[in-house]
């Protein structure tokens, strides 16, 4: 579609959001709308796509920062009309251009494919079926397609019957959009340019207005306040679930699963009840997760069991490991195949080796840990000293008691062994046991204070 150009509106102020975020701003499946909008744009390979911004421009284009994006500002919000006429400079003369909003986040590909391929070389409208369509722009059709678009309060009584009703998007030859926007005048009670008076001006100059139905009336539904934001975020959730039932993945409730950027998996995946997944996850073969866990920006390899109530985020887990429950991976944990994380541990900006566990009540942060070790109750890496961070190494093999404050920097090697209740400051050397703590003294004769009066 080289001659395809597509304008999104996404001046709006969004008053009802009742918000200081910019209503196309506001996140749907972990993306902003107009950031959901702008992928299945793209998807359409177009020749460009330009954004028309106005209320919040700076924040806008803050966020959305891709290079292929073109911005037309429209200082004032007059309209569809007039925010359709911004982008006038920066469209060609040739083609056709596609209409879509920022805050109609859910429209399908194929149906925006439909939609310009029935344009032809002519206009296309978007519309839809509805059971109660008051309120809404009735689709008058002729023997030749759409030939008016009847505002609810024009409507004689066989037009306000119709349910066939406008949704906004629309096609038109690029060529004829200054000359019909040009006609467009504000006599209206909002005092605002509509940009759905084209079709009527398309119509007076000969040119078919093809309509096309939309499949599903959520595809065509925007957004005006938080209780419509929610609804479609249901929707999207529950077309995302039946999506990863039917690819083959195991859900335990497919009412209650939530993913907010994109999830990949292998077979035989298995996800428990109330798990979010954020940003780019990768689940391998036979992966199992349990019930309430977070996974953000994680990559799991096969057969890894993760337990519930645990937190991952920006960790790459290797094969066969087990996770929880009640574990936190940190941004910057790297696992190898086999390992075991426990209850209540937390890993950060840490490598641990083939086969080590670390299964319970332990911070390791800013580590290396080699294969076959074990990390005993209540283990600390102590490593940070109020202003710079430090290495801890342990190498294969190792053994640390419980209860072990490791203050790095500092390396226990291989095959160590570090007796419980150790603080250990030095090097822990090979095959070898340390033991640092003091020597138990009991004081005879020595009475607990107790309260005066």
């Amino acid at each position: 579609m080289d001659q395809l150009s597509i304008v999104i509106l996404a001046a709006g102020k969004g008053k009802r959001m009742y918000s200081s975020l910019p209503k196309v701003l506001h996140p749907i499946g972990g993306e902003p709308m107009l950031a959901r909008v702008i992928h299945t744009a793209r998807a359409l390979n177009p020749a460009r796509i330009v954004v028309v911004y106005g209320h919040g421009g700076e924040q806008v284009r803050a966020t959305i920062t891709d290079p292929d994006i073109e911005w037309a500002e429209q200082t004032e919000q007059l309209g569809t009309g007039h925010a359709l006429k911004m982008a006038l400079p920066l469209l060609p003369q040739a083609g056709k251009t596609l209409v879509l909003y920022g805050d109609v986040p859910l429209t399908r590909v194929e149906t925006l494919t439909d939609l310009v391929a029935a344009a032809g070389s002519e206009s296309s409208l978007l519309t839809d079926v509805v059971a109660n369509p008051a309120g809404y722009g009735r689709i008058v059709r002729g023997a030749h397609g759409i030939e008016a678009i009847v505002e609810d309060k024009d409507c004689n009584p066989e037009q306000r019957a119709i349910t066939e009703i406008n949704t906004g998007m629309l096609v038109l030859p690029t060529a004829r959009l200054a000359g019909w926007l040009g006609e467009l005048n504000n006599g209206n009670a909002q005092g605002e340019y509509y940009l759905t008076d084209v079709i009527a001006l398309s119509v007076r100059d000969g040119i078919t207005v093809h309509g096309v139905r939309v499949a599903d009336s959520w595809q065509a539904a925007g957004v005006n306040n938080k209780l419509q934001l929610a609804e479609l975020e249901r929707v999207l959730q529950q077309n995302q679930a039946r999506e990863l039932l039917l690819a083959g993945v195991t859900l335990a409730d497919p009412a209650r699963i939530d993913v907010r950027g994109r999830l990949s998996h292998g077979q035989d995946v298995t996800i428990d009840v109330n798990c979010v997944f954020e940003g780019t996850v990768e689940l391998g073969d036979g992966v199992s997760i349990g019930a309430h866990c977070v996974l953000k920006n994680v990559r799991i390899a096969a057969g890894t069991k993760i337990a519930p109530f645990s937190h991952l985020e920006d960790a790459v887990v290797g094969a066969d490991c087990r996770i929880g429950p009640y574990a936190r991976l940190r941004p910057g944990a790297t696992l190898a195949e086999k390992v075991h994380i426990g209850n209540f541990v937390e890993v950060k900006k840490s490598e641990i080796g083939v086969g080590s566990k670390v299964n319970h009540l332990t911070y390791i942060g800013d580590a290396a840990i080699g294969s076959g070790s074990n990390i005993g109750a209540g283990t600390i890496t102590c490593n940070y000293d109020g202003v710079n961070k430090f290495k801890t190494v342990i190498g294969d093999n190792a053994f640390i008691g419980s209860g072990t404050m490791l203050v790095a920097p500092v390396t226990v090697e291989n095959g160590a062994t570090i007796g419980a209740g150790s603080v250990i400051s030095k090097t822990a050397p090979a095959e070898t046991l340390t033991v640092a703590r003091a020597r138990q003294v009991t004081l005879t004769g020595w009475q607990r204070p107790q309260k005066k009066g």
